[in-house]
């Protein structure tokens, strides 16, 4: 097992752990099966976890996690449900629900406006995390305006870094990550 060169979302987790330093509020902008969920309830006050899939909430709401507020919607509608004015850290994992459903998946367009809203909700020296799963169409359509939309933020305000796996498959996931200034 490699120790860097590891999964994508340890990766995160990492980055997370060692290079942020406000830990107040995060999000989960993609619930999923909760194991980004559970990272950051350890470690932040408070966290916002969005899924559009029934079935995911329901399953992390049986851990009663007192700082976890779960939310069945989609994560473009950070606005409506987090009552904090900034966060200190927002998590993607985007693609689909593990062992769930395949044809239900986040979609560029919400995706893009979630980013959007994010980046705004984002505190100084905030760290948001995108693990871009491109293995499917949809992925792929997320890659893209992600990628365009990432290049093109200013950069006396955010620094962006990509991590990508060069010796796999070339529809390995790959994360961004973005630091307020």
């Amino acid at each position: 097992m490699f120790k860097y060169v590891s999964d994508i979302s340890d990766l995160s987790h990492s980055i997370i752990e060692n290079h942020l330093e406000k830990r107040v509020v995060a999000i989960d902008a993609t619930l999923g099966n909760g194991y980004d969920t559970d990272f950051l309830c350890e470690r932040f006050e408070k966290v916002y976890s969005f899924d559009v899939q029934e079935e995911a909430c329901l399953n992390y709401k049986l851990k009663n996690k007192e700082n976890v507020s779960v939310i069945n919607d989609s994560h473009h509608k950070f606005k409506e449900y987090v009552l904090e004015d900034k966060v200190n850290c927002i998590m993607y994992n985007l693609g689909f629900l593990p062992g769930g459903n395949k044809e239900i998946t986040t979609l560029a367009k919400t995706t893009m406006k979630s980013i959007e809203e994010g980046l705004e909700f984002l505190d100084s020296n905030g760290i948001m995390t995108i693990a871009v799963y491109r293995g499917h169409a949809e992925g792929k359509n997320e890659e893209h305006f992600i990628m365009e939309y990432v290049r093109n933020l200013p950069k006396n305000i955010y620094g962006v870094m990509l991590r990508e796996y060069l010796n796999r498959a070339k529809t390995a996931p790959l994360l961004i990550v973005i630091e307020k200034k």
